[in-house]
């Protein structure tokens, strides 16, 4: 089987539009959560979201037609799958066949802005206002149409659509399709832009969202203050590639893909499985599929929503993944303290930071841990990073739905 590798990351989120910038406040413990400001919240007890501020989609490599035709959530896409194709040096017909080259890019919502405004208008002025644009502007698949249109990427092009864990999926289905052939490097991620009234409304009406009234308070994965998760936006978006053609090309490699798990709870429309039988089991298979060995030090990337039933249950797998002693000596941390829950861009987001955590050898903080919880009693890196070499890393992520994704990485040395 081929190996796969990491070539170009980018990313756009609350804390930073490049990566760099993005990593060093996530080291930093730097709270991208801030009173929301692009929508009125009087009217429901929610007022905290992981924004992404400021953002010109011209600044970032999205042409001026593009960044009119395209919903927030795509504009995202372009703009992080742009940063990580320029970071990798790919080019397609130059260094790699257009026929070979993907998009795997999902969204667990789509064009969540497009739907209101354009339903707004047909409630005003009828249906015959609708724009022309509205469809290809609200489907979930467009980011990675658009992408693949943008980057001449003719090969496999496969949009998930699995709620958190979406990004999980498609970079775990690139991993798959070029590590049997089917293509040589696929732009692979997630986005979303659903920092809206529907979706806000939605989340908080099926009890989901915290309500807490401080910044430092509301997103506390692990903690026992916990009472739900606190909504981000955004995009991940890395440049997956077969080993032997990122050699040739003398491309950078940030980490290896060496693992991916994928199992459903079968269980219940939003809540995990108490137990955690199946998420243990994607984590299992990740784990299993990258060679991985006890005594090797692992870094977990958990999904840490922040949520009374994920945590405990997600603390359970990992222990059953594990084994207890092997769990306790493993470092974990949730980067949802910082950015949010940022839906089906979540796991492009945290894979980009697992593959750095691996790359630097520092270890990402989960900010605002002060209360330990006694079902949550793993080592989840409480509010400052550490300097800690891991060989092996996982992200997981676990959507409504019973979807659940892990992603298993290896440092490059």
């Amino acid at each position: 089987m081929r190996r796969v590798v990491i070539t170009g990351m980018g990313v756009v989120s609350s804390i930073a539009t490049d990566l760099q910038t993005y990593w060093d406040g996530l080291i930093k413990g730097v709270n991208g959560i801030t009173e929301i400001s692009s929508i009125p919240h009087d009217d429901i007890p929610v007022h905290f979201a992981g924004e992404v501020k400021d953002f010109d989609p011209l600044q970032h490599g999205v042409a001026k037609d593009q960044a009119r035709r395209n919903d927030r959530f795509a504009l995202f896409a372009l703009a992080a799958s742009h940063k990580a194709v320029e970071d990798s040096g790919i080019k397609s017909g130059e260094n790699i066949d257009p026929e070979r080259f993907g998009v795997y890019i999902g969204s667990g919502i789509g064009g969540l802005h497009t739907l209101e405004k354009e339903h707004t208008k047909v409630m005003e002025e009828g249906s015959a206002r609708v724009s022309p644009l509205f469809i290809p502007m609200m489907i979930s698949n467009i980011a990675a149409g658009n992408v693949a249109i943008s980057h001449n990427a003719q090969g496999p092009c496969l949009p998930t659509v699995t709620a958190c864990a979406t990004s999980s999926h498609a970079i775990g289905e690139a991993f798959r399709a070029i590590r049997y052939g089917y293509a040589d490097a696929i732009i692979a991620g997630g986005s979303e832009a659903a920092i809206s009234p529907l979706a806000i409304g939605g989340f908080y009406t099926s009890k989901a969202l915290s309500r807490a009234e401080n910044a430092n308070e509301v997103s506390l994965p692990f903690d026992k203050r916990r009472q739900g998760f606190i909504m981000g936006e955004g995009s991940g978006i890395v440049i997956l590639e077969e080993y032997e053609h990122a050699v040739a090309r003398g491309a950078q490699i940030y980490a290896e893909v060496c693992g991916y798990g994928n199992t459903c709870d079968a269980h219940h429309i939003t809540a995990p499985r108490p137990d955690g039988a199946c998420a243990q089991r994607a984590i299992t298979l990740a784990l299993e599929e990258a060679g991985y060995q006890s005594g090797e030090r692992l870094y977990v990337n958990a999904h840490g929503t922040g949520t009374p039933l994920n945590d405990k249950s997600e603390t359970l797998a990992l222990k059953n993944a594990l084994g207890e002693d092997v769990a306790r000596k493993a470092f974990i941390s949730s980067i949802k303290s910082m950015i949010g829950h940022c839906l089906g861009a979540a796991g492009g987001l945290e894979l980009v930071a697992t593959a750095l955590t691996l790359k630097n050898g520092i270890i990402p903080p989960t900010i605002n841990l002060l209360e330990a919880d006694p079902d949550c009693d793993l080592n989840y890196v409480p509010n400052q990073a550490i300097a800690e070499q891991c060989e092996i890393a996982i992200s997981e992520n676990f959507g409504f739905g019973g979807q659940n994704a892990c992603i298993a990485l290896r440092r490059v040395k």
